[in-house]
């Protein structure tokens, strides 16, 4: 497994790894079973923007709510630590999921690996930036770790989504940003209700999670 994670205390070891992508007999690797209160997502996208202004938007985390969903505030509170604000609609309200993060390891233009240390959700994760052949880009790679427990059915209910699936539209959002300055959004159709399946697909796709604003 990647050394991040391997910083975590009781993280699960993995066979030999490659950054955040989880190699085995040259085979890709999916991320370890959600079992015990965890939950494991890991998500690649190439991106075409060279690898160091990838890391500096990322590492520019208090601009995350720009390309994260619902998440409404970050601040610093230190060289390495920061708090994080997430609200169901996206807006500052009563009803919000807050956590303290510290960066585990920084290496520029390469690699951010994080936890959170208290809060509402308990977390780990790293992102990778590894530049394509030929110059063709970035390939982007977050794995991530959710041990949220109980807390996960509050989180599903309060933000709509499951954590999982989370992780995937922000990379894609991140993409969007990162590559035209901007992040699409899906304009309402004109139709009516849907239905049982139209609701369904509704909450399976998350339509109704606000799409970040792609700005600071």
């Amino acid at each position: 497994m990647s050394s991040a994670l391997q910083e975590k205390p009781n993280a699960e070891e993995l066979p030999v790894s490659s950054a955040a992508s989880i190699l085995l007999h040259g085979r890709y690797l999916p991320p370890p079973e959600d079992k015990d209160g965890k939950i494991w997502v890991r998500t690649t996208a190439l991106i075409q923007v060279d690898p160091k202004s990838l890391y500096e938007m990322w590492h520019d985390i208090e601009n995350a709510p720009a390309w994260q969903e619902q998440i409404v505030e970050v601040c610093r509170t230190g060289p390495k630590t920061s708090h994080w604000v997430m609200s169901a609609n996206g807006k500052k309200t009563d009803r919000t999921i807050e956590w303290d993060s510290e960066i585990l390891a920084d290496e520029p233009g390469k690699r951010i690996a994080w936890r959170s240390t208290g809060g509402d959700s308990e977390n780990a994760g790293e992102v990778i930036f590894e530049a394509a052949p030929a110059g063709r880009g970035t390939f982007v790679t977050v794995l991530q770790e959710f041990r949220m427990g109980k807390l996960a059915n509050a989180w599903e209910t309060m933000v709509g989504r499951n954590p999982k699936q989370a992780v995937i539209e922000n990379l894609r959002h991140f993409k969007a940003l990162a590559e035209t300055g901007e992040i699409p959004r899906t304009e309402p159709q004109p139709h009516g209700e849907r239905g049982a399946i139209g609701g369904m697909k509704k909450s399976l796709y998350g339509e109704k999670i606000a799409t970040p604003p792609g700005n600071s």
